[in-house]
């Protein structure tokens, strides 16, 4: 399980990291397994709708069970399915990096979003948050 204490981490470190790496606005969710949202901020200056694509970055990892990377690359090579998939979820997946699980023991306890930045560095600061929230990260 994901404390709210933990989460709030997670957003904390991931934030942090963007402001270390120059990074543009960053807006930070945090799901459980069960997809639902335990915490979010969205920095000064990032547009409003980055909730709904941060979401969406965790929304599809932790529904999926693999990270925005694995979900991209399937995209890439298996358009078909990953529309499927986003139609299955109410078009709430955004197959990209920044999707990034949540794992104790290799359990999946929940999935960090970010969006803002580019992907591979909304990533970068997701796995910095979940990792100093004492987790395993798998972006």
């Amino acid at each position: 399980m994901i404390s709210i204490e933990a989460a709030r981490k997670m957003i904390e470190v991931a934030r942090a990291k963007g402001r270390e790496l120059g990074l543009k606005p960053l807006s930070v969710a945090v799901l459980d397994a069960g997809g639902h949202l335990l915490a979010f901020e969205r920095e000064d200056g990032a547009s409003p709708g980055r909730f709904e694509i941060a979401r969406g970055k965790a929304y599809g990892a932790v529904m999926l069970g693999m990270p925005g990377s694995v979900q991209m690359a399937r995209a890439e090579g298996q358009a078909y399915f990953m529309a499927a998939v986003n139609g299955a979820f109410g078009g709430k997946v955004v197959p990209v990096p920044g999707g990034v699980l949540v794992l104790k023991d290799g359990v999946v306890l929940g999935a960090v979003g970010v969006t803002g930045d580019t992907s591979d560095n909304d990533a970068a600061a997701a796995v910095a948050g979940i990792e100093a929230a004492g987790f395993e990260a798998s972006a």
